[in-house]
């Protein structure tokens, strides 16, 4: 549901904890790694698992035609209704699923599943041929170790290949996620990162091009790694998603800095602790997550970082702790809280940790541009 753009855009009557998504920024941040890839010839696919709405689609799709990836099938049937019809399902898939694939496929929506094992390929070939459909799927790549997918170097990738190329579904290529690149905290590394993923998965395709296998996508993408390509030959197309919103862990890795955080959750101090040192506000788990991607950074973020009401960073204040409904907010490297500076019913903002775990923990996001004296209701996409 999205309201008259034209509202006020004060946010202190609205009832806390919400989202609030800082429109200018979240376009900024789109266009920017849209023209850094463009730049080096490849072709964006955003992936939607963060933003999950579709009041957001316009500014991540210019197209209907552009293409897209999903974490779930619900992202997908939502963007298909919406007449999105080039869909990347980044997840593996599983026989119960292919039913709901091939409705998708029925509507015109040219969707690409992707797996990594003789298992899932027996599936989806005999899936394919009772059901008189080919199938579209890639191969998911492992480039370095972090989660799924087979090794670039492998007999499997040829094996697989070939199971697929020569049975009932439509083989189209490889995909591979650079997941190890969190871990990255330094331009060079997260350069190697880069180069690595590149690598691994324009040498997967060659070594499938040279078995007179056909591959159309070589599809690479994280965050990080999008934003420290140097050469992109080879490569067919980049997916990311959390570059919309960024995040506190993204900023620890140094792809983006606090001013580049497009959401962040609104609360209100509703206690004082002043022997332990403590504020207390209505955001608890609930509103933020539990998330603590940064603790393994060299900045430790707790729970998120505090601004006043106008963004504005409150040095040495962290969420230290946080229960379903009530969040803790203490001073770290040896500050101190200025109690008077924070007084009871006064607003602050929260950067995430992990802007997709405390969206997810939205129904709507708060959209305000204050730049047009906008605001907007953007709703999420719930659900598998």
């Amino acid at each position: 549901m999205k309201n008259n753009p034209k509202l006020n855009c004060d946010y202190q009557n609205l009832d806390t904890p919400f989202l609030l998504v800082d429109k200018p920024v979240l376009r900024n941040n789109l266009a920017r790694l849209s023209k850094e890839i463009e730049g080096l010839g490849a072709e964006l696919r955003p992936h939607f698992k963060t933003l999950k709405s579709l009041d957001a689609a316009p500014y991540l799709l210019p197209e209907k035609t552009s293409p897209v990836t999903v974490s779930t099938l619900k992202e997908a049937e939502a963007l298909a209704c919406e007449g999105y019809t080039n869909i990347i399902y980044a997840v593996g898939i599983s026989g119960d699923k292919l039913p709901r694939v091939y409705q998708l496929l029925s509507m015109g929506v040219d969707l690409k599943v992707l797996l990594d094992s003789k298992e899932q390929a027996l599936v989806l070939n005999q899936y394919s041929e009772d059901n008189r459909c080919a199938i579209p799927a890639l191969i998911e790549i492992d480039c370095d170790g972090h989660r799924g997918g087979i090794d670039p170097n492998s007999a499997e990738l040829l094996e697989l290949a070939e199971l697929l190329h020569g049975g009932s579904v439509q083989f189209k290529g490889v995909l591979t996620h650079a997941g190890e690149s969190y871990r990255c905290f330094d331009e060079t590394s997260l350069r190697a990162a880069a180069e690595n993923e590149v690598k691994a998965a324009v040498n997967s395709a060659n070594r499938l091009r040279a078995a007179n296998i056909p591959v159309d996508i070589v599809s690479i993408g994280s965050t990080p790694t999008a934003h420290s390509y140097q050469s992109l030959h080879g490569i067919t197309e980049v997916r990311a998603g959390v570059y919309g919103f960024f995040d506190l862990v993204m900023a620890g890795i140094g792809v983006c800095t606090f001013h580049d955080i497009a959401a962040r959750v609104v609360t209100t101090v509703i206690g004082h602790n002043k022997e332990k040192g403590w504020v207390f506000i209505d955001a608890g788990w609930m509103a933020l997550s539990s998330d603590r991607g940064t603790a393994e950074q060299p900045k430790d973020c707790g729970y998120g970082l505090l601004t006043d009401s106008t963004g504005s960073l409150l040095d040495n204040l962290q969420v230290t702790a946080v229960n379903q409904e009530h969040g803790i907010v203490n001073a770290v490297n040896g500050g101190s809280i200025d109690f008077d500076a924070l007084p009871i019913g006064s607003r602050l903002q929260v950067l995430p940790n992990h802007a997709c775990a405390t969206a997810s923990m939205h129904s709507h996001y708060h959209v305000f541009d204050k730049q047009n004296n906008s605001y907007e209701i953007w709703t999420r996409i719930q659900g598998w």
